[in-house]
């Protein structure tokens, strides 16, 4: 196969992945141009650190949508599993650990009652999890009594452990001046781009090895140099800025770990077999109800976490917490590639729409635009994602 055939190839199997990198490359350029200081480093540092609480959702969000479901609850229960951590550490006086257990528990058993009822009882998962959206913004209420839960409140040492997790970066080696690199984040940034590339070759060898195609060594060299550099670019301008965050670590764990197991594992293969037809994946001995109540509670873990980090980013549980995460999350997957009909979607595309979510708030709000375009703007563009959805899987 030649290069040229092999790179057709390639765009042809990765279409969505492609169109989206270069929608956020339009985005940033448009931004740039109308704003000025939509890439200036602070800007995108802020950006990264906004975009973790969709992406994490939405990691969360497009194993759901692959198995054929949906899940409209996630706002509503990361607004209560936030105020169950703030609740934790200033009302009780817990200390870091104990209070992210127990909301990490208490998102497992929120998804444990998802899946109860959608596994076991056969109820549509858009009915359980809109109850759970009316119900939990609710329970937000009755918890907080109505107020907003500050953790300046909390002991101080508590505050201080709790806080970097939305708001802290990598330290430093020696004691940072202005201009100067912070090096840690530095080395960090080295390190993941080498583990890149020597993880490609080790993929490129076992390719080789078993006969299937790749590109020749000169291209896959060049594909590597891109890639790279693009890694080292946004690497960099995180630390020109304060360095890279805790909670953008996070996400990167998150979306390692969640592509072994949706790529890699039994569970992540019948998840997408069961989207893809559960019927069918029923009787060729899958058990689709058990395979169901664990996704809702990895689910229910997932947007736990994402309370957590969300609260320790705004350093408070409000009672608005999380309303309209769903509909960032579920357009994030949908943006990302995933198919609203099940079976296909994949993490990286995932968090590549909860970039473009999130630089189109970003960017509008830096132009001082009207709240009420911001939401036709975002209505619109999940409206022509899932149009261009269709239209992909009606022509195959």
């Amino acid at each position: 196969m030649s290069l040229l055939e092999l790179l057709k190839d390639s765009i042809k199997r990765n279409t969505k992945q492609y169109s989206m990198l270069i929608a956020v490359i339009v985005i940033w350029a448009t931004f740039a141009g109308l704003t000025g200081v939509f890439l200036t480093p602070r800007n995108l540092s802020n950006l990264f650190v906004q975009t973790v609480t969709t992406a994490i959702l939405a990691i969360g969000m497009v194993l759901v949508i692959v198995a054929g479901h949906i899940d409209l609850s996630v706002g509503s229960v990361l607004g209560f599993t936030g105020s169950v951590c703030a609740i934790a550490m200033v009302r009780n006086g817990w200390g870091v650990f104990p209070a992210v257990l127990v909301t990490l528990i208490a998102g497992a058993a929120v998804g444990a009652w998802h899946g109860f009822w959608i596994a076991y009882r056969r109820v549509p998962s858009f009915i359980v999890t809109l109850a759970s959206m009316l119900a939990f913004r609710g329970l937000i209420i009755g918890i907080s009594g109505g107020q907003t839960i500050g953790l300046e409140m909390a002991p101080e040492n508590v505050a201080a452990a709790f806080k970097p997790i939305g708001q802290g970066y990598l330290p430093t080696i020696r004691a940072a001046t202005e201009g100067q690199l912070h090096d840690t984040s530095l080395y960090f940034v080295v390190v993941l781009i080498a583990v890149y590339v020597v993880l490609a070759f080790r993929r490129r060898s076992a390719r080789q090895r078993y006969g299937f195609p790749v590109l020749p060594l000169h291209a896959e060299s060049l594909r590597l140099a891109f890639i790279s550099a693009a890694m080292a670019a946004l690497g960099l301008v995180l630390v020109f800025y304060l360095g890279i965050p805790w909670s953008i670590l996070i996400v990167l764990a998150l979306t390692l770990l969640l592509s072994f197991v949706a790529g890699n594992t039994t569970f992540g293969r019948h998840l997408y077999a069961i989207g893809g037809n559960a019927e069918a994946a029923r009787l060729s001995g899958i058990s689709v109800e058990r395979h169901t109540f664990g996704l809702f509670i990895l689910m229910g873990v997932m947007t736990a976490l994402a309370g957590i980090v969300y609260t320790a980013r705004l350093n408070a549980a409000t009672t608005s917490a999380g309303q309209n995460a769903e509909l960032d999350a579920i357009a994030a997957a949908v943006i990302g590639g995933a198919s609203l009909a099940g079976g296909e979607g994949t993490i990286f595309g995932a968090i590549v729409g909860a970039l473009v979510m999130t630089s189109l708030d970003n960017g509008m709000s830096l132009m001082n635009l009207d709240i009420t375009y911001q939401y036709v703007i975002k209505g619109l563009i999940l409206l022509l994602a899932v149009w261009a959805d269709m239209a992909q899987r009606k022509k195959a």
